[in-house]
């Protein structure tokens, strides 16, 4: 076998065709969100969000429902919760998001256990990029179009949002309809994830992206292409990195994620450092 065949040999299975165009699909809307939800602080929504989605999928599964359909009922479930409790409460957001997720993450497992299914669990939490087949594919490709090109056409306006509210209020916004749609899109992108990645470490995908991009980017543009180009890259080099390594795409995909925000945050260290320097050695 020539070095040219090995190099290939992941391309030449089915089930990694379709890993690899599932990462095509998803790495672009998540990462444009995950862009809006670390300037907005919304980190810990993401993970609230995923891991709430639990209970949704467990209960459509018992009443014969689509599960994608359950997983986003739940996580809107989740994001209008946390905020009507934390409106209406002297508890912090971050805090209330913590009693919520976890409230449903456990009311997912008990419902789980409770019954007796031959769906696994490690999928449902973990993804089974491998295992993706042509619905996953259209799924994720649908909701990844519908979600990239409504952020795409009111990035500005999501943006004055994420920055200034009362700011993007005053200017005529429909802050209300920002808001939630911003939640609809997170709910509707781990519907999208949910197959490949799962509900735990789809978090990695809606915060990573964005956190790399906004330690190189100044730009909220190039922060957006960046971001796009760190998740696609890290997701086909996690999935091909796991044929070779035999480990599970999705925790590799993760592992490579965090070498790169590594990587970017070395770097943006070092630049702040050598600019520290160079003003200091100025002439006052």
């Amino acid at each position: 076998m020539t070095v040219l065949e090995i190099v290939l040999q992941p391309f030449q299975f089915g089930f990694m065709q379709n890993a690899f165009w599932i990462i095509l699909l998803i790495a672009p809307p998540t990462a444009i969100l995950s862009c809006f939800l670390v300037l907005k602080g919304w980190a810990l929504m993401g993970d609230a969000v995923s891991h709430a989605t639990l209970p949704g999928i467990v209960l459509a599964w018992i009443f014969g429902l689509p599960l994608i359909l359950g997983a986003f009922i739940a996580g809107m479930t989740c994001a209008v919760a946390t905020g009507y409790l934390s409106d209406h409460s002297r508890v912090k957001k971050d805090t209330v998001m913590g009693v919520v997720f976890a409230g449903m993450f456990g009311l997912g497992i008990i419902l789980y256990t409770s019954i007796t299914t031959n769906e696994h669990l490690d999928h449902i939490l973990f993804g089974n990029m491998l295992g993706v087949g042509a619905q996953d594919l259209w799924t994720a490709g649908l909701i990844g179009l519908l979600v990239t090109a409504v952020m795409l056409l009111k990035w500005k306006d999501l943006l004055l949002h994420a920055f200034d509210p009362a700011q993007a209020q005053a200017s005529g916004l429909n802050t209300h309809i920002l808001h939630y749609g911003l939640l609809t899109a997170l709910s509707l992108i781990i519907v999208a994830t949910l197959s490949a990645v799962g509900l735990i470490l789809a978090v990695a995908l809606l915060v990573t992206p964005g956190a790399i991009a906004f330690l190189i980017a100044r730009r909220f543009a190039q922060m957006m292409v960046v971001a796009m180009l760190a998740c696609t890259f890290s997701m086909g080099a996690g999935v091909y990195a796991s044929f070779y390594l035999d480990s599970a795409p999705a925790p590799t995909i993760v592992l490579i994620l965090t070498v790169v925000f590594l990587v970017a945050f070395v770097r943006r260290l070092q630049i702040t450092r050598r600019h520290s320097r160079l003003a200091a050695q100025a002439p006052s």
